[in-house]
């Protein structure tokens, strides 16, 4: 069984990922993004089906796997024994090969990939694995963009944030209509902070696993203490969880930006069951092509904010795999185009 966390980030995780990393039968890393990355690249590796060219893709994904920003402790990529692995020569193969060395180094039965990103590649996902899990978790779009003004990634003005959720939460929902709760399990950010242990009840049940209190001291863990010692994202980690750590956004933000991200991504917020603070149903502003180039305008300016008082060490591991993807492309726009496909 295969288990994909889907959302958008800052929405708690990592939290949830290290309280099922905790279970003997689940191992749950930090994810590299392998198909975030990967997948938009798949071009410049010319015809798979030649074998020195999978056999650069299996070299890079591993390399990016051995950059991340917090290590797959004691998990060691054969590219050898990785291409034996995949029963066909693609990326979705070699993502699958990875991961499965990896949950067989820590002993575990699956595995859970939380890379958030992925709710863009379901159909990718539903195409390649048998049966996949589906863990959506979600959280108050005007929390997570709080979030994401205080964080080196992502998004900062409210609107961009917005419309990110938004598309996002959507994608989810439609999965959810289509598979159904057989193989979707849905958990909100809010509940499993006000409740975590009938929460992760809830989801082991799901999973067809057996819960363990040790889920809830989480934060002990030495998977915790690597991932807090990675980045300033992830301080948290080592900490009980916040039981009170909702609604922040009726003190962090302004009333201005509460304003656009309702009506940008107001409608979501009523799918996913949260009160609007300000701009009712009906009531929302439609943002003119000025509003959003001075929208634009902000959100840059913020970045370069975040980016001038981040942890320089932070950046430094990011940038690790932030090189080699630029050297990936770099590679295949010095290929002769006969030696290119479409992703």
């Amino acid at each position: 069984m295969s288990i994909f966390m889907i959302g958008t980030q800052r929405s708690g995780s990592n939290l949830l990922r290290l309280m099922l990393n905790e279970l003997p039968r689940v191992a749950a890393p930090h994810p590299p993004h392998i198909l975030q990355r990967m997948l938009p690249l798949v071009g410049n590796y010319g015809d798979l089906e030649k074998r020195e060219n999978f056999a650069q893709l299996v070299e890079d994904v591993c390399r990016l796997v051995e950059l991340n920003p917090v290590p797959w402790e004691g998990v060691s990529l054969n590219r050898k024994d990785i291409l034996r692995r995949c029963r066909r020569h693609t990326l979705m193969a070699v993502y699958e090969a990875v991961y499965n060395v990896m949950a067989k180094t820590w002993k575990a039965q699956t595995w859970c990939c939380k890379s958030m990103a992925n709710i863009q590649y379901l159909p990718q996902i539903e195409a390649h694995f048998r049966s996949p899990r589906y863990i959506y978790l979600y959280r108050d779009g005007r929390d997570v963009a709080c979030s994401f003004r205080k964080a080196v990634v992502g998004e900062k003005h409210f609107y961009h944030i917005a419309k990110e959720w938004a598309e996002a939460q959507r994608l989810a929902l439609a999965m959810r209509e289509r598979i159904g709760s057989g193989r979707f399990f849905s958990i909100s950010y809010e509940s499993l902070t006000s409740e975590p242990e009938l929460t992760m009840r809830m989801l082991c049940k799901f999973l067809g696993v057996r819960f363990s209190k040790s889920m809830l001291d989480f934060y002990k863990s030495d998977e915790a203490k690597r991932a807090a010692g990675s980045s300033e994202l992830w301080g948290n980690v080592i900490k009980p969880i916040m039981a009170d750590n909702t609604r922040k956004f009726l003190q962090q933000a302004s009333v201005e930006d509460i304003r656009i991200f309702e009506s940008t991504a107001g409608d979501v917020l009523d799918s996913l069951g949260y009160e609007r603070a300000y701009v009712a149903k009906g009531q929302e502003t439609i943002f003119s092509a000025e509003d959003i180039r001075q929208f634009d305008a902000e959100n840059q300016r913020l970045k370069e904010e975040v980016l001038k008082r981040s942890n320089a060490e932070d950046i430094k591991r990011r940038d690790r795999q932030a090189t080699l993807i630029q050297e990936i492309r770099t590679r295949g726009q010095m290929s002769p185009p006969s030696m290119r496909s479409v992703a």
